[in-house]
């Protein structure tokens, strides 16, 4: 008892469930980047161009973005326990869904589009359904810290991903890979569904001492808003100063991230000129750089608001981190030697993440109860960066050069870091309805 006692002391049960999401986290990442490191096996087995592998690709990120405020909205109404556990069981279907296609069948490509298009459609409620946790379960001043522990995830699934997805392929096939993915997923989800609960008030093992802090620093009465089943407040949630800003520059956030999981390994084989062997630890480093700049990026947030202000910890600092990754771009792209450029690179890709958190306290902060569809509303946006990255980027690369495509980047930046200048992070969708 005694020991068990002194476990929720030294990391409390919101910790502990908040570091489990970044395990899904994770594993959401390696369900949507299996597919470009066995890229090549498939589009082999299935007599498939790099056109037509593009539109694969494409329709998981359409999936994504379209089903962001549906996956909000689902969020709210069966909270993020239920909505969390049942995704990660679809994500898990539809990837051993692509294994099971047979080899030479005909309509190969459209199944392939098909099923990426659902896949990408479950794992749309991930991040909305987290943000509905935090809003719940943690404290305004400790917002910026969980969400820079989930968004932990994306790095550390995506530099994961290309060794442990070509060491099964090398072994056992690439359908082997994506069967050890989804059986990982069902098995972390099964955990999720044991251990998590929607609120701290409806966990057993949550503290008294722990429940009051949560609840006492939640956020809770007037500024909260209408409960979901009062229904959405669209005029005031697309009328909303900050939710556009935050979209703006969650779009900006998307574009420049998508460079980095689309075309910086082809970026370092076909400009660079690295061998296979070289770009396969050289690619690792922008993921390894996202993963720390998430996890300080959100101690920092909390830091810098607790001791400054608000303002300074949710709206400046991000401004400032787009600022630094908008120099990092243009120095990195324009770097002489190759160590050089990938470090700088890298930095720059960890210096974007450094914000990540800032945008989903902000959206939890200001969305209230409806945090789910207002999160979902402004990582939208952040697909359709991607989104259009994947066809703008080779696009001026090959028109202009390389150098072009990372300064369009780098004007992205500097716009993001702009709009975050015009967020309030002490307004509330519950104030703007009550005026």
């Amino acid at each position: 008892m005694k020991r068990a006692a002194v476990a929720r002391a030294v990391l409390s049960v919101r910790y502990l469930l908040v570091c489990w999401l970044l395990v899904l986290s994770a594993i959401a990442f390696v369900d949507r980047t299996n597919i470009s490191i066995a890229g090549v096996e498939i589009s082999r087995e299935f007599r498939l161009d790099n056109s037509q592998l593009g539109w694969i690709f494409s329709a998981f990120l359409l999936g994504y973005a379209f089903f962001q405020v549906p996956g909000g909205i689902v969020s709210e109404k069966f909270g993020a326990r239920r909505v969390l556990a049942f995704s990660v069981f679809w994500w898990g279907l539809f990837t051993v869904m692509t294994a099971l296609i047979p080899p030479g069948v005909t309509g190969g490509l459209a199944f392939l589009i098909c099923i990426r298009f659902l896949l990408g459609a479950g794992e749309a409620t991930m991040y909305p359904a987290a943000n509905r946790f935090v809003e719940r379960w943690f404290p305004l001043e400790e917002r910026g810290r969980a969400n820079g522990i989930i968004f932990g995830g994306v790095g550390l699934g995506s530099g994961l991903t290309p060794p442990l997805v070509t060491g099964i392929m090398l072994r056992f096939g690439w359908r082997a890979s994506f069967w050890f993915t989804a059986i990982l997923g069902l098995l972390a989800g099964l955990v999720w569904y044991w251990a998590a609960r929607d609120t701290p008030e409806g966990h057993p093992s949550v503290a008294e001492h722990e429940l009051k802090h949560i609840i006492a620093n939640r956020d809770d009465g007037r500024r909260l808003g209408p409960s979901p089943a009062a229904g959405v407040p669209w005029s005031r949630i697309f009328g909303s100063r900050e939710v556009l800003a935050l979209s703006a520059s969650y779009f900006t956030f998307g574009y420049i991230a998508w460079i980095f999981f689309s075309w910086f390994y082809i970026y370092l084989v076909q400009v660079r000129g690295l061998n296979l062997k070289a770009t396969a630890i050289y690619s690792i480093f922008p993921f390894v750089a996202m993963t720390i700049g998430c996890l300080l990026g959100g101690i920092a947030s909390d830091w810098v608001a607790r001791r400054w202000n608000r303002r300074a910890g949710r709206s400046v600092l991000p401004a400032i981190a787009l600022a630094g990754t908008a120099v990092l771009l243009i120095v990195g792209s324009r770097a002489q030697g190759t160590r050089t450029a990938s470090a700088v690179l890298a930095c720059g890709a960890g210096c974007l993440y450094l914000s990540q958190s800032c945008y989903w306290s902000a959206s939890a902060d200001f969305g209230g109860n409806h945090s789910g569809v207002v999160s979902g509303v402004m990582n939208f946006a952040c697909q359709i960066g991607g989104a259009v990255t994947a066809s703008l980027t080779p696009f001026l690369a090959a028109r202009y050069g390389w150098n072009t495509s990372f300064v369009a980047a780098t004007v992205l930046a500097v716009l993001g870091g702009i709009a975050w200048l015009l967020v309030d992070p002490d307004r509330r969708l519950a104030s703007d309805i009550d005026h």
